[in-house]
C-alpha cells in the first residue's frame, strides 16, 4: 500500500492510525499541500477530489479517508475498527461522523484560506471561527462520553472514533482550544498518544514533517 499524504493533514493523520491500527505495512508518498501539489494534473488524475489522502491498495486509487476506513475494516477485518455490536457500531458512528462530517468541512484548510482571502479574516478571525466550530461538536461529543462513562477508550480498544477524535483534537490544541472541561475526550487523548499505533501516526513524526 502507498499513502499519498500531508504530514498535519487531519484525514491523512486519521488514515495512518487506522492503517497502524490494523497492523497494515504502507508507504508513505509525501504531497505538498502547500505547493498545491494535489492540484496537478497528474495527481488529480488519479484524485478528482484533489485532496489528501490518497491510498494506493489492491489496485485502485481511494480517496475519501471515512470511505476508505471503512473499506478497510471490510477488506481486512483482522483488529476491527468498527465493534460487533450493532448498537456499539452506531455509538461508534454517531461520534466519529459527527467530528468528520461538522468538524471537517469548516475547519479544513481550502476554507480558512478562503476566509482569509475572499472575507479579509486576519488570523485572530479565523481562530475565533476555527474555536466556534470546535465548541458545537466536541461540547456534545463529551456530553456523549459522560453519558457513557467512558475511561481510556469509547470501548474496550481504541477503534473508528479515537481514529478520528485524536487528529481533531491536536488540532484544537493547535488554535488554542481549551479543553479543560473536557475530561473525557482528554482521557482519551492521553491513552491513545502512549499507543505506537498513534505515536507512528503523529504530524510530528512524519517523513516531509519539517525539521525546523
Amino acid at each position: 500500500m502507498k499513502l499519498h499524504a500531508y504530514f498535519r493533514s487531519s484525514t491523512s493523520y486519521r488514515l495512518r492510525i487506522a492503517l497502524n491500527l490494523k497492523g497494515l505495512d504502507y508507504e508513505i508518498a509525501p504531497v505538498n499541500l502547500l505547493k498545491a501539489e494535489q492540484k496537478g494534473d497528474a495527481y488529480r488524475a488519479r484524485n478528482p477530489f484533489g485532496g489528501v489522502p490518497m491510498l494506493e491498495a489492491d489496485g485502485r486509487d481511494r480517496a475519501q479517508s471515512m470511505a476508505v476506513i471503512e473499506w478497510l475494516d471490510e477488506a481486512y477485518p483482522d483488529r476491527a475498527l468498527l465493534p460487533a455490536d450493532v448498537e456499539d457500531r452506531f455509538t461508534v458512528r454517531e461520534l466519529a461522523y459527527a467530528i468528520a462530517t461538522e468538524l471537517h468541512a469548516p475547519l479544513n484548510s481550502p476554507v480558512l484560506q478562503y476566509l482569509k482571502d475572499e472575507y479579509g479574516q486576519d488570523q485572530h478571525g479565523i481562530e475565533t471561527w476555527y474555536r466556534h466550530w470546535l465548541a458545537k461538536t466536541l461540547v456534545p461529543v463529551e456530553t456523549r462520553l459522560e453519558q457513557r462513562n467512558t475511561g481510556d477508550f469509547l470501548l474496550d480498544a481504541p477503534g473508528m472514533f479515537e481514529v478520528v477524535l485524536l487528529p481533531q483534537v491536536y488540532n484544537a490544541r493547535r488554535f488554542g482550544f481549551d479543553l479543560n472541561t473536557m475530561p473525557r475526550i482528554r482521557q482519551i487523548e492521553a491513552a491513545c498518544l502512549a499507543l505506537p499505533a498513534f505515536i507512528r501516526a503523529h504530524p510530528d513524526n512524519q517523513p516531509d514533517t519539517p525539521t525546523q
